[in-house]
């Protein structure tokens, strides 16, 4: 494979590889993985931690190295359109460095005991983070496609695994909706690419500048479609009914995971809304559906976690919110909206992910019945770990204190509370609403933010105050090192991203300006920009 990029064409060092690595290295591993015994827990997870240790090492990198411009990869040499090219940009290296540490720290939390749970785990996780990482790095809807059927196989096992038969319904309902997605998104990709001849972002970015007579409606059709089965994985409202039940039917480490799947979704509407409906004939293309969906999703989602009886379920529909958040301020048509948006998007959904592990800790053991209750078969059991199989944990001394935290800074992140960078997210949006005139859609996002603020705030602190506070005869809650490092880790980047909100809201900023510019983009992909000119 030769790979070029944009800052340096003719470079072959190695570091040009850095962008095929997140999409090479885990679907490596994971084959290894499928072909070790199920005993092998200790070397699985070796293999699987220093997997992720380097997809979100490789990440962190990119993220310094497109600063300046793009890197493209073309796969075996072969030019845009024609071939297969990865592109790493602003956008899809920050989803991959927020991936890589909500991955990071659920395989961390998984080896307390939900790595044993059932076989293929590690295998299933690995390829979970590979469809996620190649669906931010693709540069076509064909392969946009096969990434996302890999993520979602991979997510069916997740979902399922552990046995029960709560998760068992939640997961067959799960695999039934995305199945049903995917039959829109190849829909929509056939309409596309029978209009337009080419599935590739950046050449699809040229030709929807000046389209064929009678082409433009089916495209814009093709393209409606395909925004619906995004819409259905990103769990807007009213396509996202089936979230909170599948979040909180899957084992606390795969709903931490999971979160970053409906940001996938996110990513694509984002990404495809900015780059060929940005200008052109085409501008502002189904801006006022983006915006409904999203204000309904916020307004569903609060309506949801106001009614939770427990943190499980409050975090899925907290999911919901951050989805609805992003959509809504994409369909104001501000920049500075949209850029607090992404900052926020960063926060709560690390802070999701660690509301999902917070209350496994803190729910497990009060219902034998409850569907996060692992069953162990022999052959899964570690033959070096002595303890009990459904030993839960032994108490450290800084548990309960680490927990009471927990739940306190996801409370004030996901409401948007001072001083974490949920406020720090939303006073940018109402900044970059505010900074040009304030038209109704405007007013509609201020309002639903302010309204999910509170929202999210009461229904939190209550579940918080019953789990931690109020008398019970149940035992204390207890956790292993490995949850409480990988608590600890979602905790620390939460509190990283308020201390330095400064240069990430920059960085946010900086990233909305070059998706605002798609002919930089095209460039980067194909080269010379033609506007208007087919081949």
């Amino acid at each position: 494979m030769n790979p070029s990029a944009l800052s340096a064409p003719a470079a072959s060092a190695w570091s040009d590889h850095l962008v095929v690595l997140p999409v090479v290295l885990p679907i490596a591993v994971a084959g290894v993985m499928f072909l070790l015994d199920e005993r092998r827990h200790r070397l699985k997870a070796a293999l699987s931690l220093a997997t992720v240790l380097a997809l979100l090492a490789v990440a962190l990198v990119l993220v310094g190295r497109v600063d300046a411009a793009a890197q493209v990869y073309r796969l075996g040499n072969w030019a845009a359109p024609y071939g297969i090219v990865l592109v790493a940009d602003r956008l899809s290296a920050l989803m991959l460095a927020l991936a890589g540490m909500l991955g990071l720290c659920a395989l961390v939390f998984s080896f307390a005991r939900w790595g044993q749970a059932g076989p293929r785990f590690h295998g299933l996780f690995l390829l979970l983070l590979m469809g996620v990482n190649g669906a931010f790095l693709t540069g076509d809807l064909f392969n946009l496609f096969v990434f996302f059927e890999v993520m979602l196989a991979a997510s069916y096992g997740l979902v399922l695994h552990g046995s029960g038969e709560v998760r068992i319904r939640a997961g067959l309902g799960y695999i039934a909706v995305n199945l049903v997605a995917s039959l829109f998104f190849l829909v929509g990709v056939s309409l596309i690419y029978g209009t337009m001849g080419t599935l590739n972002m950046a050449d699809l970015a040229r030709r929807v500048a000046a389209p064929a007579s009678g082409e433009q409606a089916l495209f814009e059709v093709g393209c409606a479609v395909l925004g619906l089965a995004f819409l259905i994985k990103c769990s807007a409202w009213p396509l996202g009914f089936w979230l909170p039940t599948t979040y909180a039917a899957a084992s606390a480490p795969a709903a931490a995971v999971l979160a970053i799947l409906s940001k996938v979704g996110i990513y694509v509407v984002v990404r495809l809304s900015l780059l060929l409906f940005g200008a052109g004939s085409s501008a502002g293309f189904g801006q006022t559906w983006i915006l409904a969906a999203g204000l309904a999703t916020m307004a569903y989602g609060t309506i949801g976690i106001l009614a939770a009886r427990d943190l499980t379920r409050a975090a899925g529909y907290a999911v919901m919110i951050s989805s609805g958040t992003l959509l809504a301020a994409l369909g104001t048509g501000s920049g500075g909206a949209l850029a607090g948006a992404l900052y926020y998007l960063l926060g709560s959904t690390l802070a999701a992910g660690a509301l999902f592990l917070l209350a496994e800790i803190l729910q497990r053991g009060r219902d034998p019945a409850r569907a996060d209750q692992p069953v162990f078969a022999d052959e899964y059991r570690d033959p070096f770990d002595d303890a009990d199989a459904t030993e839960i944990g032994r108490a450290l001394p800084a548990a309960v204190a680490l927990l009471g935290i927990g739940v306190l800074l996801c409370t004030l992140m996901l409401a948007g509370i001072p001083p974490l960078a949920g406020f720090v997210g939303k006073l940018a949006m109402f900044t970059g609403l505010a900074a040009g005139p304030i038209t109704a859609p405007a007013w509609w996002l201020i309002a639903a933010l302010t309204l999910s603020s509170f929202g999210t705030l009461m229904p939190l602190v209550r579940l918080g105050i019953r789990n931690l506070w109020v008398p019970s005869d149940d035992p204390p809650p207890v956790l292993r090192p490995t949850e409480f490092a990988a608590l600890a880790g979602l905790l620390a980047a939460c509190l990283a991203l308020a201390l330095w909100g400064g240069p990430a809201l920059a960085y946010a900023d900086a990233t909305v300006r070059w998706l605002a510019q798609p002919q930089d983009y095209v460039r980067a992909v194909l080269g010379t920009v033609q506007e208007g000119v087919r081949p």
